[in-house]
């Protein structure tokens, strides 16, 4: 398909709503509306919007510790995996661990162990 296939004026989105749907869930590819032949919205299917949203917080997250290693923010591996370990020993069994461990690798930038000859 050409990329003009992707561009529709609102009154297309207006009239033809179904059939952009169809076009959009059938293709996984983004329509770009525009008004006043200017682009003044996208629309896509919600698979690929989610993948979008995935993929740019994977991205936030390695800038997030790409900024913490240049800043010197970082704990030696074996560290973190005691401080996890201590945490886990000492939660009430009534909460998800899940939770907790998700949490802890949200706030902590992992630096693996170097050994040094």
């Amino acid at each position: 398909m050409n990329i003009i296939d992707d561009i529709k004026p609102v009154t297309y989105l207006k009239s033809r709503a179904e059939d952009l749907l169809n076009q959009i869930n059938e293709t996984h590819r983004p329509v770009i509306i525009t008004q006043n032949g200017e682009p003044r919205a996208v629309l896509q299917d919600p698979e690929n919007y989610e993948n979008m949203r995935d993929a740019i917080g994977i991205l936030i997250l390695i800038s997030q510790g790409e900024t913490d290693v240049r800043n010197g923010r970082t704990k030696p591996q074996e560290s973190v995996f005691n401080e996890i370990e201590s945490e886990l020993k000492a939660i009430d069994s009534r909460q998800n661990v899940e939770d907790i461990l998700l949490n802890r690798f949200c706030t902590l930038n992992l630096q693996p162990e170097r050994n040094t000859p």
